[in-house]
């Protein structure tokens, strides 16, 4: 694969993978995930990496969307909406993103190769398969149970998170 091959854009869907993580029972460190990006193909240059979190208010999060920007990323926010679920009784929150990460995968595509996708959320299913249809090379990450079938199905390649584990996981708790 020729160097031209490899500018690489990295997006976050950073509620889905809050869910998957505390499935799995181990958390990620977006440091160690650049990093290891980064290492497996070292003629990579990375080219964007997007974060996406919902947030209670304004200052939520605060101190980690200020690490996550000193690391390099682009960090995208929108405000929880409250959703009263009447099936439960319950209340839950949610901000979906989605939206969002297909305007920056799309208003980016001049500039990338390689996108590697951190959500299993199905909903990605039609945006991914315009971008492979523009020769671009999709890597989705997330994890068994929580990775849509329509979306695992459209993918170049699909990395279980526990299979990287040992590279990406947060030690510093």
């Amino acid at each position: 694969m020729s160097c031209l091959m490899n500018r690489l854009s990295i997006f976050v869907d950073g509620n889905n993978m809050f869910y998957a993580q505390q499935k799995n029972g181990w958390f990620f460190d977006p440091r160690r995930v650049l990093e290891f990006l980064r290492k497996e193909k070292p003629d990579t240059e990375l080219i964007n990496a997007f974060w996406y979190t919902g947030l209670k208010d304004p200052q939520d999060q605060r101190g980690f969307r200020d690490a996550l920007i000193s690391l390099g990323y682009t960090v995208r926010t929108k405000i929880l909406k409250e959703y009263y679920d009447d099936t439960s009784g319950r209340y839950s929150q949610k901000a979906n993103l989605d939206i969002e990460i297909v305007i920056d995968m799309f208003n980016t595509v001049e500039q990338y190769d390689r996108v590697v996708l951190f959500s299993g959320d199905g909903d990605f299913e039609r945006a991914i398969e315009l971008l492979r249809s523009k020769s671009t090379h999709i890597t989705v990450v997330s994890t068994e149970g929580m990775i849509a079938r329509e979306l695992r199905n459209v993918t170049d390649r699909y990395i279980d998170l526990n299979d990287i584990r040992g590279q990406i996981e947060k030690t510093d708790l």
